[in-house]
This record gives C-alpha cells, sequence and structure tokens, in this order.
C-alpha cells in the first residue's frame, strides 16, 4: 500500500467540475483509490482545501470535503509550525505560504518515520 502526500490544488481539481485539470485529477484520484492508496493530507492542507472549495465550487461541495473520511490527517504542532516559519525566514527570495511550509517539514518528517519506523521520534 502507498502512501501519497496530496495538495490542496489536486483535491480542488478533482472535486470542482468546472476546474481545468478536473478530468485529469479525478483519474488519479480513481487509479489512487484501485491501488489502495493511503491519501495524506495536513489539518492547515483541509482548511486551506475547504477555503478554496467554498470560494471555486461552492458550499455543498465544500461541506462534501470536510465529510470525507478518504483522507488520513497530519496535524501540524505547534513545534511543526515553528520550524515552517523557520523555511519561511530561511528562504527569504522564495515566497512559501505556512501552508507550504508546514507542508514541506511534514512530508520531510513523514518520510522519515517510513523510513526509520513510525515510532521514530524526529
Amino acid at each position: 500500500m502507498r502512501t501519497v502526500f496530496l495538495d490542496t490544488f489536486g483535491i480542488v481539481a478533482a472535486m470542482n467540475n468546472r476546474d481545468a485539470n478536473n478530468e485529469k485529477a479525478k483519474r488519479i484520484f480513481y487509479q489512487l483509490a484501485e491501488e489502495n492508496s493511503v491519501l495524506l493530507i495536513t489539518n492547515y492542507i483541509r482548511a486551506e482545501t475547504h477555503a478554496l472549495l467554498l470560494q471555486r465550487a461552492g458550499k455543498k461541495i465544500a461541506l462534501n470535503f470536510l465529510a470525507d473520511k478518504s483522507w488520513v490527517i497530519e496535524w501540524v504542532d505547534p513545534e511543526d509550525e515553528e520550524k515552517a516559519l523557520n523555511i519561511i525566514y530561511q528562504y527569504e527570495d522564495k515566497s512559501f505560504s505556512l501552508t507550504d511550509a508546514t507542508c514541506s517539514h511534514q512530508k520531510v518528517l513523514f518520510l522519515l518515520r517510513v523510513e526509520i519506523g513510525s515510532n521514530a521520534v524526529v
């Protein structure tokens, strides 16, 4: 079973029929479902996706997203957020959002846990 770290825009594309990438995104999600992939997001991605779906697809679809239990949610804690802020300040030439920076940090932590075991302290 494969674990896939999802991005806001991929989820929005799959759930919003008016999105230019809707068909492609849905095909990818169907493939992931057929493979029984674990779909991983952070609580920040969940909030960002909900907000974007409200704007682009409407309240019903945004609520459907919140009710969907397909996602495994990795929670960003204060320590993770502090590390993400350090990423933002370190790379002044980049325009990372806080969500992007926490996702980068979370993805690294997740990959480390996969490599060295789920009980690892990182």
